[in-house]
């Protein structure tokens, strides 16, 4: 890379994530191949981070720096630092480490560029990559721009009502959060079409960007599993939802025709489950 500051205009923040996130993502493979063990724990005795994870994110947050030094810096294992660019890179190294730990493909590098502070409710979306490593492919995104898959233009689909609505979703990683996702969840899949649960947040943002799944839907996920994953959803034509209840913030990326209708009902059974 050149000694130079790369210029903050999106498409050039997209260029530079999307070379870092090929690299990052060479990187797991290569650990992946090489054999993985859990090396700590965080939330509970399931929410496991491994090695390659923090060696990732090292290798991200070092090409950042290098090429945009005075930015803001947000990751999922190292934490944040504060920049005066006004830009923040919003990063998971290894969406889905569980997966990855087990031999899964269903894993992803995900580095998101936002204007603001790392929250999705008040950031500025700029631009997002998110790449696949067991299977190279790459998606990527601008705010306001198109989102493309391996370059190939994405849409969302277009169902006509929830009963022909397949929806992504997800479990945290404590007994009382996943005791109350399933309690939603128990009240929703009797009202779609089907429910997936794949294990990669920002591959579900993804899922939704490019029509195999209708919706993703989620409660209690972190700002570094959708950073990336919600700029390309958003471009692809997704609706993007958040709210807060009870104590975190539920996140919905949605099919614009069938948007409304789901999260009215999501919305009622949490409070159903939570008792708002």
């Amino acid at each position: 890379m050149s000694n130079a500051p790369v210029s903050a205009a999106p498409d050039a923040l997209a260029d530079l994530a999307e070379t870092i996130a090929r690299e990052a993502a060479a990187l797991a493979v290569q650990r992946r191949a090489e054999g993985v063990e859990v090396a700590d724990r965080k939330s509970s005795i399931a929410d496991v981070v491994t090695a390659a994870d923090r060696e990732v994110e090292a290798l991200i947050r070092r090409r950042i720096s290098e090429a945009r030094p005075d930015d803001a810096f947000f990751g999922e294992e190292s934490g944040a630092a504060t920049g005066t660019s006004g830009l923040t890179w919003v990063v998971d190294p290894i969406d889905g480490t569980v997966n990855y730990l087990y031999g899964s493909p269903v894993y992803a590098v995900s580095i998101g560029v936002v204007r603001g502070v790392p929250d999705p409710a008040t950031w500025e979306p700029v631009a997002g990559v998110v790449i696949a490593p067991a299977t190279g492919q790459v998606y990527r995104a601008v705010a306001g721009g198109a989102a493309t898959l391996d370059g190939r233009p994405l849409a969302v689909a277009a169902p006509e009502s929830l009963a022909e609505t397949l929806v992504a979703t997800g479990f945290g990683y404590t007994a009382e959060r996943r005791w109350e996702q399933a309690a939603v969840l128990a009240g929703l899949i009797t009202e779609v079409r089907d429910v997936r649960r794949a294990g990669a947040a920002a591959l579900d943002c993804c899922a939704v960007a490019a029509g195999t799944v209708d919706a993703y839907y989620e409660r209690g996920i972190n700002p570094w599993d959708v950073a990336a994953g919600s700029i390309v959803a958003a471009a692809a034509g997704a609706d993007v939802r958040t709210w807060e209840v009870g104590d975190t913030r539920s996140f919905l990326f949605a099919a614009p025709s069938i948007v409304e209708d789901l999260a009215t009902l999501v919305r009622t059974l949490e409070d159903d489950v939570l008792g708002d």
